[in-house]
């Protein structure tokens, strides 16, 4: 589910960019690769990356109970609801780096003016495929995460290379299942109870 999130969320920015600039390609890729032998197909791209995944705890205690008929009671395990820290990075340099803030300000001003997503309300949704279980009920929403000079340090220290224009974006709520049966039971429908006195 996280590429599914990932690849709409790439298909939607494509499309909003390119009523701006056609020229524009957005790529889903490892940014950490920029400098590396296979980091040739970044180059002059918006590149997005998944640098960090974190559990939603305020949606953590749900109950595993489904009752899935009349007759039995279904447990499956409640989705994991997870975070996911997106970040944006504009990769042109030299001559292009005016374009590269350019192209940044316009992920900002996408983001901006449409923040949640779903595949139930995508303008294009091409790349996905709609009958696959658990896609209908995809959505997410996007806020602007800030770094500290600090955290950004640490960010492009881990990822090996320099720092390129790049804004950071908290991705919510991506719900993941397996809808695995872990028992079925029956209903309970009476109890029975014996109490006896204490001078009996």
């Amino acid at each position: 589910m996280i590429d599914k999130a990932i690849i709409l969320l790439r298909d939607e920015l494509q499309s909003y960019i390119n009523l701006k600039d056609a020229s524009v390609n957005v790529v889903i890729d490892n940014i950490g690769l920029f400098e590396t032998t296979k980091g040739d197909t970044l180059t002059n791209n918006i590149v997005i990356t998944v640098v960090n995944i974190e559990e939603e705890s305020t949606l953590k205690n749900q109950p595993a109970l489904k009752r899935s008929s009349l007759t039995n009671a279904v447990y499956i395990n409640p989705p994991v609801f997870i975070n996911l820290y997106v970040l944006f990075t504009c990769n042109y340099s030299g001559n292009d780096y005016p374009l590269a803030l350019r192209r940044l300000s316009f992920i900002i001003r996408f983001l901006q003016s449409k923040n949640s997503f779903s595949t139930a309300s995508s303008v294009v949704g091409g790349s996905i495929d709609l009958t696959e279980p658990g896609i209908s009920e995809l959505r997410f929403t996007l806020e602007l995460y800030t770094l500290t000079f600090e955290q950004i340090n640490h960010l492009w220290g881990s990822l090996g290379g320099r720092q390129l224009p790049f804004a950071m974006y908290k991705l919510r709520l991506v719900a993941i299942t397996d809808q695995a049966i872990v028992r079925e039971v029956p209903p309970i429908e009476e109890i029975n109870t014996s109490i006896k006195g204490i001078f009996n």
